[in-house]
């Protein structure tokens, strides 16, 4: 495994639901791939804000880039953090009413009505690769289906070159074929980019697409479970 870039070790969140968020250890290097099963919608934002350092656990350490989160030291500090993380998340608002090419834009300046010759050849070549047909870059956001408003997220995601890509429930309201294609075309991008995907999921056939590691998190103990093994991870 290279460096890690993220590192958590027996962590406890309490957020309000039957029981906190706890997770005895992860170690992510850039170059894995790995899926969480287990998370539902709540629990999932709670492991991302985690890992962003937008929130702190209530025991326990998250590290990221080598550094706690605990150390961010004031807002500055966390956006230059957040700078090197991309997240997929239905909590990145789409702009409906704008265009796919529009909407990619907007991770480059806020001028996009029209973006400008270079920032349009920007946000084309991320429509390319997160797999939007050229057909559907001057429709409004509003008129893609799920499958293709995931793709427009993962593209701002991706805009500013992160290390690491963080998934959050990111297949939600998918069909499941068209979940697989998007998680698969995820992964393809992770290890051409050499960057870094953890994705909190419940939705195993999409788990199975955009990792080479999926393992399932027991809440009750926090311990992660190989999937096709049932070997705990992180215990002795």
């Amino acid at each position: 495994m290279t460096a890690p870039v993220v590192e958590i070790a027996a962590i406890s969140k309490a957020y309000g639901g039957l029981r906190p968020l706890r997770l005895q250890q992860l170690t992510v290097g850039a170059d894995d791939r790995i899926a969480i099963l287990g998370f539902d919608a709540p629990t999932a934002e709670v492991f991302v804000n985690l890992v962003t350092g937008a929130s702190l656990p209530d025991s326990g350490e998250v590290r990221i880039f080598g550094r706690a989160t605990s150390a961010i030291a004031d807002s500055a500090d966390w956006l230059s953090t957040i700078d090197r993380v991309g997240i997929v998340s239905e909590r990145a608002v789409l702009l409906d009413q704008l265009t796919v090419i529009q909407n990619l834009a907007m991770p480059f300046t806020l001028d996009i009505e029209p973006p400008a010759d270079a920032v349009r050849r920007q946000a084309e070549t991320l429509a390319a690769e997160v797999g939007l047909p050229a057909a559907t870059w001057t429709r409004p956001a509003a008129e893609l289906d799920a499958a293709g408003r995931l793709r427009v997220r993962l593209g701002r995601a991706l805009a500013l070159g992160p290390l690491v890509l963080l998934l959050e429930h990111a297949s939600a309201g998918c069909e499941t074929s068209a979940a697989s294609a998007v998680g698969r075309q995820i992964r393809a991008i992770g290890e051409r980019r050499g960057i870094a995907v953890v994705a909190a999921t419940a939705d195993a056939g999409f788990a199975d697409a955009v990792a080479s590691r999926v393992v399932t998190l027991e809440p009750a103990t926090g311990r992660l479970a190989e999937r096709s093994t049932r070997r705990w991870f992180g215990l002795p």
